[in-house]
């Protein structure tokens, strides 16, 4: 049997035990296979409760083979012997139990899992009991002499009473082992029993492939001097806002609304202008970037992979394509193009609040636009909500606002506003909610 399935049975006889189910603990404890020495002399504990004298002095013995140095196992067996008046065999475990204790004044078990403190005093009152049953009164009254030595203030009433007795020649009562003891398993291994999962498992929070369940680690990218990493087939990738484009050539920013990009990234384009120019999102960054760099995913729903990620074009970068004036996404006279610019002739607008935040809007657009949009976006009435286009708050953007003014102040398709809340009342609040 193993030391865990041991472990285990040990524990769930000592429970046993705890709830007086004796018949139980003694049921679970006769099947543990090796019992070792603390084992044996809870088995012959609950023996000897049993008042089955017998069983409990074979248990007794297999402990002490086991452990020739317990002397608290020689002191059960001394109790057992003299319950069934061997008194002579008796007085000599008792003697091996004092000897074991080596000239100690007592034996705390508490480390090894028993609640019991065996006094060296008590070892030697039991051995004169056991010569005074056999008349030796004089080897009795030697042993008390010796155990006043060994006496602490809590065991001193005993000693007195029996030598007291010994000169009267008359018997006293034997110190016993105090029932529903046992010797229990480390709590440390116990708690180590149940399996524990420090890890977890792994899952796929949002994926852009349909139904995705991977789980694990993708494997790392390759490291090669003086150039970008070698890209990777994508497992898993991030439901953003946008649709995901692969990266061909590097790209090197000029401009501080630029963003740095290398073959193999995977951006997700968030506008298209009709300069040939488009606004990106890459690792949580902005910017923009050539479209004619990228080239769009091919996702296949049957069989959830990604294609175009790792085909890289070994031909030059084309040539990057001219900024046209009045925003960073341009547009041209032909329909297709106007179509464009009317879909992307929106405001990013950069708030400052306790968090910051985006919101996109039409370029100029009311006041009653732009609020409602932040609104939804904090999920709080507007009426509570303050903006102004400055940090200190002393130029405030509200309904008397010439919002010609502030769309002017607009750069590259972008501007930034500071955004504080109201305190109001509780009616106050719950009407402004009710107009939401």
């Amino acid at each position: 049997m193993s030391f865990v399935d041991t472990l285990r049975l040990w524990d769930e006889a000592v429970t046993c035990a705890d709830r007086e189910d004796w018949a139980e603990a003694l049921s679970i404890f006769l099947s543990i296979q090796q019992p070792n020495s603390k084992i044996c002399f809870d088995i012959g504990c609950i023996h000897l409760l049993n008042q089955d004298l017998d069983a409990a002095e074979k248990a007794f013995d297999c402990s002490i083979r086991k452990d020739e140095h317990l002397a608290v196992a020689f002191f059960q067996r001394g109790i057992t012997f003299y319950k069934k008046k061997r008194y002579e065999e008796s007085s000599a475990d008792f003697q091996r139990a004092f000897k074991a204790l080596r000239n100690n004044q007592l034996i705390d078990y508490k480390a090894l899992g028993l609640r019991y403190i065996l006094y060296a005093c008590e070892v030697l009152h039991n051995i004169a009991l056991a010569e005074a049953q056999l008349g030796n009164w004089e080897k009795a009254q030697q042993n008390l002499a010796k155990a006043l030595d060994y006496k602490t203030e809590a065991k001193l009433s005993i000693i007195d009473k029996a030598l007291q007795a010994t000169l009267k020649q008359k018997h006293f009562k034997l110190v016993e082992f105090p029932l529903k003891t046992l010797f229990k398993p480390n709590k440390n291994y116990v708690a180590e029993l149940e399996k524990k999962d420090y890890l977890g498992k792994a899952k796929v929070v949002a994926s852009v492939v349909p139904q995705d369940e991977f789980s694990g680690f993708a494997p790392l990218q390759p490291q090669v001097e003086d150039g970008p990493a070698a890209p990777k087939e994508p497992e898993v990738l991030r439901a953003l806002e946008g649709e995901a484009h692969t990266v061909l050539f590097e790209f090197v920013p000029e401009t501080s609304d630029e963003l740095a990009v290398v073959p193999g990234n995977i951006v997700f384009v968030l506008q298209k202008g009709a300069d040939n120019w488009a606004y990106v999102v890459f690792n949580e960054r902005k910017g923009l970037v050539p479209y004619n760099y990228l080239e769009r995913l091919e996702i296949s729903l049957g069989s959830k992979q990604v294609k175009g990620v790792a085909r890289l074009h070994s031909r030059d970068a084309p040539s990057r394509p001219e900024r046209s004036q009045g925003g960073p996404l341009g547009s041209s006279g032909n329909t297709q193009q106007q179509t464009t610019q009317q879909t992307n002739n929106s405001c990013m607008v950069k708030i400052h609040f306790t968090f910051n935040f985006a919101v996109s809007v039409p370029h100029g657009s009311p006041y009653v636009v732009l609020i409602e949009k932040i609104s939804q976006k904090l999920k709080i009435p507007s009426a509570v909500i303050t903006l102004s286009s400055d940090a200190r708050g002393k130029r405030l953007v509200d309904n008397n606002t010439q919002m010609k003014n502030v769309w002017s102040r607009a750069q590259g398709g972008r501007i930034t506003l500071w955004c504080t809340t109201k305190e109001v009342r509780w009616g106050q609040w719950c009407k402004a909610c009710d107009r939401m």
